[in-house]
């Protein structure tokens, strides 16, 4: 069984930084993609950032240049540095992996329960 736990998230004042953490665990075969999504009250869930095996990253416009997303292979863990933070970037934070698990053929893409992340003064 696979599982993903983030880590990381809680209160910082408009222009703080925090740092998620996301670590898949279980029995995990080989993972293509990992990266978060978020989901402000009231608004459809959005892609943050991603990283792929192929070390292509992509990042929303409106983080871009603020967040940096990083990951360790050899731990099953991927980053999300959040700098220059602002009211806007309150959202629940979902980590996701696109993996494929042992005994399964194909990639499939797991999820995390989501960490709060809440930017007011």
């Amino acid at each position: 069984q696979v599982q993903l736990v983030e880590s990381g998230g809680g209160l910082v004042q408009p222009g703080g930084s925090l740092r998620l953490s996301c670590a898949a665990s279980g029995s995990i075969r080989n993972i293509n993609a990992m990266g978060w999504y978020r989901q402000a009250p009231g608004k459809q869930r959005e892609l943050v950032a991603a990283t792929r095996t192929d070390v292509t990253i992509n990042y929303t416009d409106s983080v871009r240049g603020r967040f940096t997303i990083s990951r360790d292979n050899a731990k099953n863990t991927v980053y999300l540095q959040m700098n220059s933070l602002k009211p806007e970037d309150t959202a629940v934070y979902f980590c996701y992996a696109r993996l494929r698990a042992e005994g399964v053929l194909d990639y499939m893409n797991y999820w995390g329960k989501g960490t709060l992340v809440t930017v007011s003064s």
